[in-house]
C-alpha cells in the first residue's frame, strides 16, 4: 500500500455529527413548503448535494434558480439551528486528532454548500488545520463521483493513492474508493460501510490510532 501522506475529511457526519440536525431542518423547511418528510426521504438525503435533494423533495420541475433558492434557504435555517449547539455537535475527539496530526496535510471535501463549509470552519476555528476545502458546487459531479476528493488531493499536492479519506455515508465511501484512496468509516450515520479499511465510532476510538500507526510503519 502507498504511504499515507494526507487526510481528507467529509464534513457532515465526520467533522460534525450534523445529520440529525439536517433531518430536523429539512423536515421543517419541507413543512413550510407543504411537504411532509418521510423516513424514506430522509434516508435518501445522506451524502447528496442539495440540488439533488431539493429536486427529490420538492419536484423535478423546478428551475435551477428555484432549486438554488430552496437549497440556500434550507441551509440558512440549518445554520440558524446549528449555531447554539455547535460545540456539542462536533464529532468527539476531532480537534485533538487534528492537533495530534497537525503535520499531515489535510483538506475538507464535501457535497455541502460553501456557506455551510465556511460557517463550520470559522465557528469551530478549524480552518487553521486545513490547507484546502472543496465543496460540491466546485466540481462537475458530486459524490458518489470522485471529483471532490480528486480536486482536494490536487489542491494540497498529494497523489490520490497517498490520501486517506474519512467518511460516514455510502456515497462518500464510493467517492473515496473511486478516487483510488483508502477510506476510514465514521459510524455516526451508518453502522456498516462496505469498502472501508476501518470502521470507528469517532476520533476517540483507539482502533483509529492503532490502524494509522500500523499503516504508517509499512
Amino acid at each position: 500500500m502507498a504511504e499515507i501522506l494526507a487526510f481528507l475529511f467529509d464534513m457532515d457526519g465526520v467533522i460534525l455529527d450534523s445529520n440529525p440536525l439536517h433531518r430536523e431542518s429539512w423536515a421543517e423547511y419541507n413543512r413550510r413548503q407543504g411537504v411532509e418528510t418521510t423516513e424514506a426521504m430522509q434516508q435518501r438525503m445522506y451524502g447528496k448535494r442539495n440540488d439533488m435533494i431539493v429536486r427529490d423533495y420538492l419536484g423535478q420541475h423546478l428551475t435551477d434558480e428555484e432549486v438554488f433558492f430552496h437549497g440556500a434557504a434550507k441551509e440558512a435555517l440549518y445554520r440558524e439551528m446549528l449555531a447554539p449547539k455547535f460545540q456539542e455537535t462536533l464529532v468527539p475527539g476531532l480537534v485533538d486528532f487534528l492537533e495530534r496530526h497537525k503535520n499531515i496535510p489535510k483538506a475538507v471535501a464535501t457535497n455541502a454548500e460553501a456557506p455551510n463549509v465556511e460557517f463550520v470552519l470559522r465557528e469551530g476555528k478549524l480552518d487553521r488545520f486545513f490547507l484546502a476545502a472543496v465543496n460540491g458546487q466546485q466540481v462537475p459531479n458530486a459524490k458518489p463521483h470522485p471529483d471532490v476528493y480528486l480536486r482536494a488531493a490536487e489542491l494540497i499536492g498529494i497523489p490520490p493513492a497517498n490520501c486517506v479519506v474519512f467518511e460516514d455515508s455510502h456515497g462518500g465511501v464510493a467517492a473515496g474508493l473511486a478516487a483510488g484512496m483508502r477510506v476510514i468509516g465514521i459510524t455516526t450515520t451508518y453502522a456498516a460501510l462496505p469498502g472501508t479499511s476501518l470502521l470507528v465510532r469517532d476520533f476517540n476510538d483507539p482502533a483509529l490510532e492503532a490502524w494509522l500507526t500500523l499503516e504508517m510503519q509499512r
